[in-house]
């Protein structure tokens, strides 16, 4: 659970609207974060990997991400995030107005961390950003309060492997 610091969140978001329902939501639920935006996909990856324009840019702690978007759609985007060592930690949120069920199998092979289907009520669109906001940024550990706190953990590297190099036993339920 985060508390103090300000929560760094990018909005990947190309609907103005939508942006700005974002915005006012996240203020309402009385959340301290600094809110980025990328209007597309090419960049909210050119922000991630801190490219050109984005050279300082602040590590996201969350990532809200809308699957249509120009140039490189949030499929993409979300791929693109889960098969990078220096990315794939960051919660990724898809919300969307997809109800396709194609989509939500999709995100979540990708390791997206939740499907959200935005509403087309205003208030429900509220409700829904303060959800999110409460319970990332209230409930969960996030692992980017490992990463400020400067504790460097090796990305996974499975279980064989660490009990080859004598780094991990047999715990109960594990097939050796």
């Amino acid at each position: 659970m985060m508390t103090g610091k300000p929560i760094e969140v990018l909005l990947v978001e190309d609907n103005p609207g939508d942006v700005r329902l974002t915005i006012e939501a996240m203020k309402e639920a009385k959340v301290t974060n600094n809110l980025s935006v990328a209007t597309d996909g090419e960049e909210a990856l050119a922000f991630l990997r801190g490219e050109g324009p984005f050279q300082d840019a602040p590590r996201p702690d969350l990532v809200l991400l809308d699957l249509n978007l120009p140039k490189v759609d949030g499929r993409q985007v979300l791929a693109e995030i889960k098969k990078d060592e220096s990315l794939r930690r960051i919660p990724v949120v898809v919300l969307t107005t997809s109800r396709a069920e194609e989509d939500v199998l999709r995100m979540y092979d990708l390791h997206a961390n939740c499907f959200i289907t935005k509403p087309v009520d205003l208030e429900q669109f509220e409700h829904v950003v303060k959800s999110i906001s409460e319970f990332w940024f209230q409930i969960v550990r996030l692992p980017s309060e490992i990463w400020k706190g400067e504790t460097h953990v090796e990305p996974f590297e499975g279980i064989a492997s660490r009990r080859q190099s004598g780094r991990c036993a047999p715990g109960a339920g594990d097939v050796v």
